[in-house]
């Protein structure tokens, strides 16, 4: 069963400015890492915001490809089928909460 707030926190998560602010933060701090001019201890500090935000960004692209769904429309009515990747995978179960562990 999805927590009644889930799709509230999902949507907070997801904004697609947030993600791109994220991913251009974290291409920064990539940058930043393979100058290698940088102590350690920043370094340090550096890649653990790196970890964070690619956990951030992976969150968000995975919750956004459990809300992708195609309107199909069957016999006049319309129905929800869920989203099948390009790449072949298997769909996402919508009802999956990411925070969630399985």
């Amino acid at each position: 069963m999805v927590p009644a707030d889930y799709r509230a926190r999902v949507k907070r998560k997801s904004t697609p400015v947030e993600f791109e602010k994220s991913l251009a933060e974290l291409e920064t701090l990539v940058e930043k890492l393979e100058r290698g001019d940088i102590p350690l201890e920043d370094a340090l500090k550096t890649f653990e915001r790196g970890i964070a935000l690619t956990r951030e960004c992976q969150s968000a692209i995975k919750s956004a490809q459990q809300r992708v769904e195609i309107l199909v429309n069957r016999n006049g009515e319309q129905q929800l089928a869920p989203f099948e990747s390009s790449d072949g995978a298997d769909s996402i179960d919508p009802d999956i909460d990411p925070d969630e562990d399985e």
